[in-house]
């Protein structure tokens, strides 16, 4: 153990102390991989988290929920029919709907005496408040995080209440962060305008009663005019709708480990480089090769240990601000409001991720060198074997590649509806792409040579020594190879889905004028528009027309879905993406058109008859038709406005979609409609509506493109690093260099140009296969976004790869200045 102590304070400690850029660096990009790791489980702990907070604190005793099948809620009468259902101890009707009000969006609680029977977080407050509350007309608890008082009268929904008392307590202020109104069923129907409806019923089992009777009674008491599951069935909707975007941002997070690799390994070269002396002498004396190799493997896991653990602490920074930008479509379906959770398990899998990668890359750092003689050893690098690339590996390498490449593809061809699938294809891709130019080593270090060498006498002297350290170049080449080859395949295909999007959603632009219950960028679900409103609207002389419809979220089989109901005319990708004949049979009743995630989730296609559940039991119903639609959740679904109101108890419309009568002035149009639209109604131009869903599709994005900066970043680290090892590498030949009369500006030009032929390798390579993943990307995008994506190469692409060279001689340019002042008499001597 002494002698171990000795030889870590000797020889890692000291490394870490006296190269302590190498190290910060490291370390740094480390951080910023677990950082982006931690970030990501905050984002989706706090939305899970969250739910079941709140799904826990209101359920208490019950084990069964029956909620709505729309977020209409369901028939009020529906409770009774559960209550005789043997077995039933306790059918407790609640009211729970995220509803406008005076202090923000509010979670509204409506609930009966019985709901003493839960026993949940809410039940000893209300017991203590509970005369209070009786005697005050219209009176309401109101949570700690409302910030009203006691008193008040405040509106909410389209009523007022009046604050009978403020509850306080830890739990309490957990409990949707506080921001809930608790009040009487009845006062609750009356501000939503919902007099006759539930949003669920909360079953408490008698003793002896066996869960899986007990849910097929209830099943068949509700003759599937409603859904019967455990109240934990939200928290699992929730985790399906943004299944999609946590796959995009895990996807991110294991690319900005991967290209950190490539940094530790360069360091760790580095660092094997300078203690080779040392090294050789301890293999001498006897020093065993797996010591020296566990040392170094030490080293890299406590540069990693300690930058995940830095990572980790950054990462609960940026989750807490990424809460506030996901897009507000995407969390509209959510009712708890969101609270910062980190799960317990994030930070250990961060710091072992950050330890591992280091490992794993300095591993394979150690073993090119250590396999050498000690005597060999002491040679400079790419004197001896450890520099050479065999060819059996290489030639593995190739097979491996065209392997991987035909999967991937296979992948692709067979659009297998399952996110995992596609992350394989795209790892496959990429992996090959990596391998291949591992097997073409040779090709790749003699193009950057032959760069290298346009730029003279200086270029000369950097191509040797470039030929000498075959894997060094290799390993920097990836380095710029990813930084592009990432930037471009992530701003190309965001920029192609993002004029897909736009394709698809493009005829919303063209409409005059929008009515909806809710802000552009948020879905309109209800409720539902003044009855009156289309008339008043249809009656302004500069109005030609008025469209209704409906959007609402559904529960179809067990996925929520969005719902739309259409007329003729209606603006919508599911109405347009239909012929004539067709659109006729939908608007008419005679079928259900179906986003295609929907259709490949349900198994149906053009043709098939589908069971629908729906407040008046199961409905049957014909697919007519499958459309290439970009689903925010996990499908979409369109039927006639009429049949969408008859089904699902949805009187009324939550949109309107008005054209001006031909050459009409739009801003004069939007002020008239404007001033017919009561409080609490928005009213936009199509132009606005079309402008707010590319923002948020933009959002969307953010996390994509905050891993190529990233990588970006990694990369401008890493051939910093690994210009520095060439200069480091060749100390005693630059020294011998100037000391025959080399000039500095010459010394200096051989650094540059030994970069310039990396960057300008790497930026070329990079650029052709990025625009090929832009490519594959493109090609697997329906399986993941349901929507049909054009390849378009960017002209932005050739300045990413003009970008590489820029960055490569930025780089290089503190090793350069290095090589050019090198103490003459210090770097002959060293050897």
């Amino acid at each position: 153990m002494t002698a171990l102590i000795d030889r870590w304070r000797l020889f890692s400690v000291r490394e870490f102390a006296v190269h302590r850029g190498r190290t910060l660096a490291s370390t740094t990009v480390m951080a910023v991989s677990a950082a982006f790791l931690v970030a990501v489980f905050g984002i989706f702990g706090s939305l899970s988290g969250s739910v079941n907070q709140l799904i826990d604190g209101l359920a208490g005793r019950a084990t069964l929920e029956v909620s709505g099948v729309t977020d209409s809620g369901l028939p009020a009468a529906v409770r009774a029919d559960i209550a005789a259902v043997p077995g039933v101890a306790h059918a407790v009707p609640m009211l729970r709907a995220k509803v406008p009000s005076a202090a923000g969006p509010m979670l509204l609680l409506g609930a009966d005496p019985s709901a003493a029977a839960l026993e949940s977080d809410l039940q000893e407050a209300v017991e203590r408040h509970l005369g209070t509350l009786m005697t005050t007309a219209n009176g309401a608890l109101v949570g700690p995080g409302v910030g009203v008082a006691a008193g008040e009268r405040f509106r909410i929904g389209s009523g007022e209440v009046t604050v009978a008392a403020v509850l306080s307590g830890p739990k309490l202020e957990q409990l949707n962060d506080g921001h809930y109104v608790l009040t009487s069923l009845a006062v609750a129907q009356r501000v939503t305008n919902r007099s006759e409806q539930l949003d669920s019923v909360l079953i408490v089992p008698a003793l002896q009663a066996n869960s899986d009777d007990l849910k097929a009674a209830i099943t068949a008491a509700v003759a599937d005019r409603a859904l019967v599951a455990e109240p934990s069935l939200r928290a699992v909707q929730t985790g399906g709708a943004l299944r999609m975007l946590r796959y995009m941002t895990l996807m991110g997070a294991a690319l900005a480990f991967i290209v950190a690799a490539f940094l530790i390994y360069t360091a760790m070269s580095m660092a094997i480089v300078q203690r080779r002396p040392v090294i050789s002498m301890l293999r001498a004396v006897g020093g065993r090769r797996s010591t020296i190799v566990t040392d170094l493997l030490v080293e890299a896991a406590v540069i990693g240990v300690i930058g995940g653990a830095a990572g980790s602490a950054l990462g609960v920074l940026l989750g807490r601000t990424a809460i506030d930008t996901l897009p507000l479509a995407l969390m509209q379906s959510i009712e708890a409001r969101m609270t910062y959770s980190l799960p317990l398990y994030a930070i250990p899998i961060a710091i072992a991720a950050a330890a591992g990668t280091s490992m794993l890359a300095s591993g394979v750092a150690a073993y090119q060198v250590y396999k050498v003689s000690p005597v060999e050893a002491l040679a400079p690098v790419g004197a001896g074997v450890a520099d050479r690339v065999p060819l059996l590996l290489r030639l593995f390498a190739a097979w491996a590649a065209i392997f991987n490449m035909t999967v991937a593809i296979i992948l692709v061809r067979l659009h297998l509806d399952a996110f995992v699938f596609s992350g394989v294809a795209l790892c496959l891709f990429f992996g090959a792409g990596l391998m291949l130019c591992f097997a073409l080593t040779g090709s790749l270090v003699a193009a950057t040579s032959w760069v290298a060498r346009r730029f003279g006498r200086a270029g000369e002297l950097a191509a040797t020594s470039l030929e000498r350290a075959p894997r060094r170049v290799w390993a920097t080449l990836m380095t710029v190879f990813m930084a592009v080859a990432v930037t471009v395949t992530i701003t190309g295909a965001n920029n192609d889905l993002l004029g897909a999007i736009r394709g698809s959603l493009g005829s919303t632009g063209t409409v005059d004028v929008w009515v909806t219950s809710h802000p552009p960028d948020e879905f309109p679900t209800g409720p539902a528009l003044p009855a009156d409103l289309a008339a008043r609207i249809g009656a302004v002389p500069e109005v030609a027309s008025v469209n209704e419809g409906q959007v609402a979220y559904a529960t179809i089989g067990a996925e929520k879905v969005i719902l739309y109901g259409l007329a003729t005319g209606s603006v919508n990708p599911l109405y347009e993406g239909l012929d004539a004949a067709l659109r006729a049979e939908v608007v008419a009743g005679h079928g259900i058109v179906v986003s295609r995630d929907m259709a490949r989730g349900l198994g149906v296609g053009v043709g098939d008859e589908l069971s629908v559940q729906t407040p008046r039991g199961p409905q049957r119903t014909r697919v007519v038709g499958v459309v290439s639609y970009f689903s925010a959740m996990t499908g979409t679904v369109g039927m006639g406005l009429d049949q969408m109101r008859q089904w699902f108890d949805r009187p009324g419309s939550t949109i309107l979609q008005i054209e001006g009568v031909p050459g009409t002035d739009g801003d004069r149009l939007l002020e008239s409609v404007a001033a017919l639209a009561p409080p609490g109604i928005h009213v936009y131009s199509g132009a606005t509506s079309l402008a707010n869903v590319e923002n948020s599709a933009k959002q969307g994005m953010a996390v994509s493109n905050a891993v190529w900066m990233i990588i970006v970043l990694i990369a401008a680290v890493a051939l910093l690093n690994t210009l520095t090892l060439s200069v480091l590498e060749r100390r005693r030949e630059i020294g011998v260099l100037r000391a025959m009369g080399a000039s500095r500006r010459r010394t200096l030009r051989m650094v540059l140009a030994e970069a310039a032929g990396i960057g300008v390798v790497g930026g070329v390579l990079g650029l052709g296969f990025g625009l090929a993943s832009q490519y594959f990307f493109d090609a697997l995008t329906p399986n993941i976004m349901n929507l049909e994506v054009a390849y378009r190469p960017s002209p932005l692409a050739l300045a990413f790869a003009a970008g590489a060279v820029g960055l490569s001689l930025l780089g290089s340019i503190p090793p350069a200045v290095r090589a050019a002042r090198l103490n003459i008499i210090d770097a002959v001597s060293i050897e």
